[in-house]
């Protein structure tokens, strides 16, 4: 199980860090995944970390988020700063353990947390 917590109301300009715990398995061998959904947007990529240690980043938020892992807490997170307004959304993390996949869609994760809601104040 994957359990997302660290949401809550930032100010634009702020900085905020969402977290990613997994139970039941280790995480040393899967990729990891953030993803938000806006209303009535569907789901989009944030960011991942692959089990080789290669990160990717959608285009809207690099620069100003850091994707991080301890494999030996079983824990990612994500670092956001410099947040916005359109940065507003549930943040989901996501894993997997398949090789080879496109990282950067949702189809390619098996296992979902329940999702934690961001809003940014302007």
């Amino acid at each position: 199980q994957l359990q997302a917590s660290g949401g809550g109301l930032v100010q634009a300009g702020g900085s905020l860090r969402v977290s990613c715990a997994a139970s039941g398995r280790t995480l040393s061998s899967y990729t990891m995944g953030w993803f938000r959904q806006a209303p009535g947007v569907e789901r989009e990529f944030v960011a991942a970390m692959a089990w080789t240690g290669d990160i990717y980043y959608s285009e809207s938020v690099k620069g100003r988020f850091t994707i991080s892992r301890d494999n030996a807490k079983n824990t990612v997170w994500l670092q956001m700063n410099s947040l916005t307004p359109e940065d507003t959304a549930i943040y989901y993390c996501a894993a997997d353990h398949r090789r080879g996949s496109n990282w950067r869609e949702a189809e390619s994760y098996t296992y979902w947390g329940q999702g934690t809601l961001v809003t940014v104040s302007s």
